[in-house]
């Protein structure tokens, strides 16, 4: 999810995301968010998540959700292009003995067809080309299998959101990452976009949920958060410490240290 102004300029080349995230892998896992219980119910219930499940997770990072996968007892492929990063998912728990780690982009990976019961990408599909990646997940998936993509999105369109508003002239100007979709929308949050996608390619039986919560930070944690950004961290050094400092400054002199965004996860689900 990308900080800043939401207009219908085009977003960066989803290229970026290759290496961008690799910049912040010192803080990303701490400064992130993790994802409610809620997703890994749905997972389980519906996507059949639990001890003999071969998953593949897609841009894993440092393993927000590869975690929880492990907990649950299923082996997992991660595929995650950053060496800084993927260098993390080694040392999580359960790691030696159910998941194997892959350093490459999904795109170049080499997945044997029909191999996994579940496909999933948390925070991660808007940095794939449909068009290609799709199809290339209904080869993988085992018949049946399923498809399992979901996002925070930081600010729910339908509440105030005033740290957003007070931030806005220093994020007002940056370029939009690939997670702003069409005219400016969410790429998360787009429902029939998301769903016309996954249909389009074979998908069947497409599920959509949303689960609104809140996110209290302190100034720190604020401007740790706002580095992990791509849209932020792709910037040079001076610039990005100047709107670092100066998203820490409003947190702490604006919002007394107390900062709440309201998050919207959004989880979609599908199978082959």
């Amino acid at each position: 999810m990308a900080s800043g102004r939401s207009d219908a300029r085009e977003p960066f080349a989803r290229s970026e995301g290759r290496s961008v995230f690799g910049t912040t892998a010192a803080i990303y896992g701490a400064a992130r968010p993790g994802y409610p219980d809620r997703v890994y119910d749905i997972l389980r219930d519906r996507c059949h998540l639990g001890p003999t499940s071969r998953i593949l997770e897609i841009g894993a990072g440092p393993g927000l959700a590869t975690k929880r996968l492990l907990d649950a007892g299923a082996h997992v492929v991660a595929v995650e292009p950053s060496p800084a990063l993927a260098s993390q998912l080694s040392a999580l728990p359960g790691a030696a003995r159910r998941l194997d780690v892959v350093v490459s982009t999904f795109e170049d990976a080499d997945l044997v067809p029909s191999s996994f019961d579940l496909v999933v990408a948390a925070t991660a599909y808007h940095w794939l080309d449909p068009e290609q990646a799709l199809p290339k997940i209904a080869v993988i998936l085992r018949p049946g299998g399923w498809l399992a993509l979901w996002w925070n999105a930081f600010g729910d369109p339908d509440k105030p959101d005033p740290f957003h508003d007070a931030t806005e002239p220093l994020l007002r100007d940056l370029e939009p990452s690939p997670g702003t979709g069409a005219g400016g929308s969410d790429v998360a949050l787009d429902v029939a976009a998301r769903r016309g996608e996954l249909e389009t390619h074979g998908f069947q039986d497409v599920e959509h949920e949303a689960m609104r919560w809140t996110l209290r930070l302190d100034a720190a944690q604020t401007r740790r958060l706002y580095a992990t950004y791509s849209n932020i961290a792709r910037l040079p050094d001076a610039q990005r410490e100047m709107i670092l400092a100066g998203i820490e400054r409003i947190a702490d002199a604006e919002f007394d240290g107390r900062v709440e965004r309201q998050m919207v996860t959004s989880v979609y689900i599908a199978h082959r």
